[in-house]
């Protein structure tokens, strides 16, 4: 573990709900709840109001429309949340080249390979800016934890939520850790954290004063040294930029059990062609067919062919998984399915030998028609083309011919609400309309936070120019010291703007913070540097 706090963690809080918030004038300081809307979603995060009430990220829908009946209950909108990732992610590869990110709301930055932090006063400067710009930038907050280790940078971070700093000082560790609870640690879940608590076992504290042998004795060989190590604050893993993915998949979970066996056969070829697609976006090609089968009762089965060669042929992967398929009894109904490719590699090999045959007459899975208004033909029986019932999902953006911008509050009996609002509008009015009406179109998110024309391609001077202020207010940085307690730390300020946890993701650029008025430090020169690009590691 090194002797200075640059390692750096960010958290954007509540991401998907605040960006939600940022979005809709009308959700600002609202209960909002981001997820699946069927009878089995699951809730994806939920903003701090709601939390109020106990709902929060993994919990059943419905259980959260019980504890909270009056919050906004919204779709998931990925192509945003994306996107604005990919904005903060850009600003932290300005900071270092090692930038390990771990979800689209999450990552670590190593402060010292990009030469911009080397000690406790460089890395504090550090992290307060970089929260002012992701304010300036996305409109969203973030939480920041700054430590010595990985471990202990993401402890940090929670301690800041929402929208703080928070830096644990070399030297102060064990002293911080000590009275939290060993759940607070990483890899200790409710089954370990009981097993320790029947054995006496509920502080960091007392997890070291046990020590090694009866961590040993307890959890088992592996799991015993490991968490005994965490709890001498103890992390040698360096930040990991560009990690490998391992697999790609997808998988739907259904509102009804499906009992028919056809049924079954076309959703496994639906989610093999959509594995696909994700599978050539990311370039990637695959040896190894993974189906997973979860049955009425729960039970979850698991069963994967490895082909000759990798591949990206969506009629290879089809006929893998209907093969998978056969093997897997699913009389009693299915409540969720998945297909994913893994044995990733970024070339294909052509299995000349494949029983997938591509021809004029092959069957294709017809993709399910998500896009509004689309039309199917029921080529078989000759008749004309018609026109699906429009879907209008809560909280997805629309336009209107005469009223604009808007987004749908809800839709059922042949009829969608829609209220008319933009980001950087006042809250707006509320209109309802037929689900066929003409003059109402599905549209593109709108950027949460308006960009001036002469900020565009400014390069990594456009942040730079809200700095001004952003520098009239000042935030508290707590900062765990020696003396265990907190002082105000005044550096640059967070702006104003009001606020922004993760299901899915795979990836416009944004430039770097950065300017001749900085408040980072001058970049120290150093005899050693990071190297960027796939594979880099920090320094142990």
């Amino acid at each position: 573990m090194r002797n200075a706090p640059t390692i750096l963690h960010l958290d954007m809080d509540a991401f998907y709900a605040s960006a939600e918030q940022a979005a809709k004038p009308s959700l600002r300081g609202k209960a909002v709840v981001v997820g699946g809307l069927g009878p089995r979603g699951v809730v994806a995060t939920s903003s701090y109001e709601a939390r109020v009430f106990g709902v929060h990220s993994a919990m059943p829908m419905a259980q959260a429309r019980r504890l909270a009946p009056n919050a906004a209950y919204l779709v998931p909108r990925f192509g945003l949340y994306r996107e604005v990732s990919e904005q903060v992610m850009g600003l932290l590869r300005g900071l270092s080249p090692l930038v390990e990110p771990l979800s689209l709301d999450e990552a670590f930055v190593d402060l010292e390979a990009g030469g911009v932090a080397w000690d406790a006063e460089s890395a504090r400067l550090v992290g307060a800016k970089l929260r002012a710009d992701i304010r300036t930038v996305t409109g969203l907050t973030g939480s920041v934890g700054l430590a010595a280790s990985k471990m202990l940078a993401k402890i940090a971070s929670e301690e800041a939520k929402p929208d703080g700093l928070v830096l644990i000082e070399p030297g102060t560790e064990r002293a911080m850790l000590g009275p939290m609870s060993v759940r607070t640690l990483p890899g200790v879940g409710p089954a370990t954290g009981d097993h320790l608590r029947r054995a006496g076992i509920t502080t960091v504290e007392e997890l070291a004063e046990a020590g090694e042998d009866e961590l040993v004795r307890l959890l088992g060989k592996a799991h015993g040294h490991a968490l005994y190590a965490m709890a001498l604050a103890r992390d040698e893993r360096p930040v990991v930029a560009e990690r490998e993915a391992k697999s790609v998949s997808v998988e739907d979970t259904y509102d009804v059990d499906i009992h028919d066996r056809t049924r079954v056969g076309m959703e496994v070829q639906r989610l093999a062609d959509r594995c696909v697609q994700r599978l050539r976006g990311a370039g990637l090609s695959g040896r190894t067919i993974v189906l997973k089968v979860r049955r009425y009762d729960f039970s979850t089965l698991t069963r994967s062919e490895t082909l000759r060669g990798p591949t990206d042929d969506p009629a290879v992967v089809r006929e893998a998984a209907a093969r998978l398929l056969d093997s897997v009894d699913t009389t009693g109904g299915v409540r969720l399915l998945g297909v994913g490719v893994s044995g990733l590699a970024d070339y294909t090999q052509e299995d000349l030998f494949a029983q997938a045959h591509v021809g004029a007459g092959e069957p294709v899975a017809q993709e399910q028609a998500e896009a509004v208004g689309a039309v199917v033909a029921d080529e078989a029986a000759g008749e004309e083309p018609a026109v699906t019932a429009r879907h209008w999902r809560a909280g997805h953006d629309v336009r209107h011919a005469e009223h604009g911008h808007g987004w749908v509050q809800g839709s059922g009996l042949g009829r969608v609400t829609v209220r008319f609002e933009t980001p950087d509008s006042a809250p707006g009015r509320v209109r309802t309309f037929r689900t066929d009406d003409p003059n109402l179109e599905p549209a593109d998110p709108l950027p949460l936070v308006a960009r001036r024309p002469e900020a565009a391609g400014a390069g990594a001077s456009g942040a730079e120019e809200s700095r001004p202020e952003a520098e009239e207010s000042r935030p508290e940085v707590a900062v765990a010291g020696s003396s265990g307690g907190t002082e105000e730390f005044s550096g640059v300020g967070d702006g104003a703007a009001s606020g922004a946890d993760g299901v899915d993701g795979m990836g416009s650029e944004v430039a770097g913070p950065g300017g001749q008025a900085s408040s980072v430090p001058a970049r120290r020169p150093k005899s050693w540097s990071g190297s960027g690009g796939r594979g880099a590691t920090s320094r142990p």
